[in-house]
């Protein structure tokens, strides 16, 4: 299981940050969290094919949250998408993208299967497969806001081969029927008992997806024991009137959430543009829980790194932006023309230790110019100029700017 972290804003996108969205890959397969914005695009910049998304899970009908849905969908008519498609959200999910689609005048080649969630509910079973079931609650936001927990159902016990061989367990239709439980009755009629081949169940991986809330008891049922919980961290503890007024969390209440839950990993995203610089919620969070990181857009967080490193790649990082940005400031000064030109610049003085100009020494004479109207430059009377001496033209050393606390981020 692997997440991906599309957009980590809140209500508006930054320049280096887009809206709430978040994939999960799993076996193949995506399933998406929010649908903010641009996040189709962030799909193709993070290496995950658009045909391979099975769900596409709303919390709520906040803007940032959806507005991406239709445009993506009518990408998957373009490419002739034909295997179904099941959208889940809080009740009125079919009837605006229904609305949308006549109102274009569209014709889906695939269904879309819808499953609302009404607003009296304390829990529900969104999805429920073979290998795994997707569980909806209702969370704490100004309106009907929806968290998901994401869980694998358990594995099959790791097989004992040497054991298996030894009593006679050669084909693989025999492997197979004991790692499901089942008894085999071999040719000599001996039966084999399936747990005295197999070991326990494996319990299977978990992601929690909490936005847009106050805390609440529902995040902790959904976070309980996950490996990944994705949690938001829309203001620091400083504006916790704020937040508590627009029903979201600070980024202690995140870590609350962990604590209680006894999550894994918290993963804090959904930042506030007023936080330039996020690494001031990391802080607090770890104050409080720890190991909690930042969600980077793009940047994949693994369940089993040994296994799942390398499968996900983006194409392209937010430091690519960064650095076009930079090369744009420092050409976007010179001149049409002078681009290839080499620029002159004035030599710097060189002070001595005591302030003073080591070219020109203590005293120097300046010729003043006068009769500024006139086309010839006269030289006036000498005047003598004694440099300035002190502190006052020491050059002070640069600030060197401290390494952060949190070197170890790129881990993930």
């Amino acid at each position: 299981m692997i997440i991906v972290p599309l957009g980590v804003a809140s209500a508006t996108p930054t320049a280096t940050r887009h809206l709430s969205s978040v994939a999960l890959w799993r076996e193949g397969d995506v399933h998406l969290f929010d649908c903010g914005e641009n996040a189709q695009m962030r799909m193709l910049q993070a290496g995950l094919k658009r045909s391979k998304i099975e769900n596409i899970f709303i919390s709520h009908y906040d803007v940032d949250h959806y507005s991406g849905l239709i445009g993506l969908l009518a990408t998957l008519q373009l490419q002739r998408r034909d295997k179904p498609i099941t959208l889940v959200g809080p009740e009125g999910l079919q009837e605006f993208v229904e609305f949308n689609f006549k109102f274009a005048n569209i014709d889906l080649n695939f269904e879309i299967k819808y499953v609302e969630v009404p607003e009296d509910i304390e829990s529900q079973r969104v999805i429920d497969e073979k290998e795994y079931y997707v569980e909806a609650r209702p969370l704490n936001h100004t309106s009907f806001c929806l968290g998901y927990r994401f869980q694998e159902k358990d594995k099959p016990g790791k097989v004992d081969a040497e054991k298996a061989e030894k009593l006679g367990i050669t084909e693989d239709e025999q492997y197979k029927a004991l790692k499901a439980g089942e008894d085999v009755i071999l040719d000599d009629g001996t039966e084999i008992k399936s747990y005295d081949i197999v070991g326990h169940p494996r319990p299977g991986d978990s992601f929690a997806y909490i936005t847009d809330t106050k805390y609440c008891p529902n995040s902790v049922k959904l976070a309980m024991n996950t490996n990944i919980l994705y949690h938001e961290a829309t203001f620091s503890t400083s504006l916790a009137d704020k937040a508590a007024e627009t029903g979201h969390s600070t980024s202690e209440d995140a870590a609350r959430v962990a604590n209680e839950s006894q999550t894994k990993l918290l993963v804090i995203s959904h930042f506030s543009a007023r936080y330039t610089n996020p690494f001031v919620l990391l802080r607090e969070a770890r104050e409080k829980f720890f190991p909690a990181w930042l969600a980077t857009e793009l940047r994949p967080i693994f369940t089993d790194p040994a296994k799942e490193k390398g499968i996900v790649q983006a194409k392209v990082y937010i430091k690519e932006i960064d650095q076009d940005k930079s090369d744009k400031s420092k050409s976007s000064g010179r001149g049409k023309g002078k681009s290839d030109s080499k620029k002159r610049f004035r030599k710097r003085k060189k002070f001595d230790k005591k302030g003073g100009s080591s070219s020109s020494g203590r005293k120097r004479r300046s010729s003043t110019s006068s009769d500024s109207g006139s086309s010839r430059r006269s030289s006036g009377g000498s005047s003598r100029r004694s440099d300035s001496s002190g502190d006052s033209n020491e050059r002070k050393p640069k600030p060197i700017t401290p390494r952060t606390p949190f070197d170890d981020f790129d881990r993930f």
